[in-house]
């Protein structure tokens, strides 16, 4: 039976920026209901250790969030597990329906579903994934202990993969299409001392090749992008670690998107395209892409959202 809510302010994504939100909104007495989705606490739920939330010299990602939701619960957010599969923008109050069957007729709705992880786009990776392919270390690198590991990319999340492997892996090579990382200068430093990590620079992955029965990962074709020479290197798993893409399918076409899919809003606020849409965090930011800038427009959204509530 399909059950209907009303809500001034309805909140979806349960990061940073959702739990920030919740706070705040709560604490400006809008009794905001927040709809965690598929995962709860984000991307920080596979993050290992974050060294630079302020605060906390180290906290583990998972932890970090917990305490967040267990903050956002205490100042009476509600929290409610379910997933939303479609917005109605066209029409005041919104309306956002759960995969539960609940529509959340919504006043206002702050938009902080986040990122997910970028994939190569090769039939082989598809063919292979949860079989020695992954995109989350912390996830699966337990499974591949005195192994060799690969991980692609050059950025932060790659630097860090690779760094967490090196606790299961006898050796990790990372792929990378420049001679040059974009990570951290304090990640890099540590990526150069490690002894178990190599370095394979100018090279892209071509084909990710394994065994058929049972079905596995042996290694990667990997093609030199200057000289074209292909190469074929060993590994019984491969982590992609090339970046993220805007979770924004509820979205895509109602909202103003720029730089590949992240959600416009308007100079020094979280304001969208939509008067009473508001978006925070990944979803939105391609620049900085932080926990603590994601946490700050989480702030942002619920005072905006109060704002946009109190005038109509």
């Amino acid at each position: 039976m399909t059950q209907t809510r009303h809500v001034d302010l309805l909140i979806i994504g349960s990061g940073p920026a959702g739990y920030s939100a919740g706070i705040y909104a709560s604490r400006a007495m809008l009794n905001p209901v927040l709809v965690q989705g598929i995962e709860p606490g984000g991307q920080l739920t596979t993050t290992t250790e974050v060294e630079n939330w302020p605060g906390d010299t180290e906290v583990q990602g998972p932890e970090l969030m917990r305490r967040m939701e267990t903050h956002a619960r205490a100042v009476g957010c509600e929290l409610v597990t379910d997933q939303i599969i479609r917005l109605a923008l066209d029409e005041r109050p919104f309306t956002a329906i759960g995969d539960s069957g609940t529509h959340y007729i919504a006043r206002a709705i702050i938009l902080a579903t986040g990122a997910r992880a970028k994939w190569l786009g090769l039939p082989s990776e598809d063919k292979f994934k949860g079989f020695g392919v992954s995109a989350c270390a912390t996830c699966d690198g337990f499974f591949f202990r005195g192994q060799d590991i690969i991980v692609v990319g050059g950025g932060n999340t790659a630097v860090e993969e690779a760094l967490f492997l090196t606790k299961f892996a006898s050796k990790v090579t990372l792929i990378h299409r420049r001679d040059a990382l974009r990570a951290e200068k304090i990640l890099q430093d540590r990526l150069f001392r490690n002894e178990k990590i190599e370095p394979v620079w100018f090279h892209t992955v071509e084909e990710i090749v394994g065994s058929e029965n049972p079905l596995g990962v042996e290694g990667v074709k990997a093609r030199n992008v200057k000289t074209g020479e292909l190469r074929t290197i060993a590994a019984k798993g491969v982590f992609i670690a090339i970046g993220h893409d805007p979770a924004n399918e509820l979205i895509v076409d109602t909202l103003e998107t720029h730089s590949g899919g992240y959600v416009v809003t308007k100079p020094h606020s979280t304001e969208t395209s939509v008067p009473g849409i508001f978006a925070a965090g990944d979803i939105s930011d391609h620049i900085y892409r932080q926990a603590v800038t994601s946490a700050g427009m989480g702030c942002m959204a619920a005072l905006d959202a109060e704002r946009f509530l109190s005038e109509h």
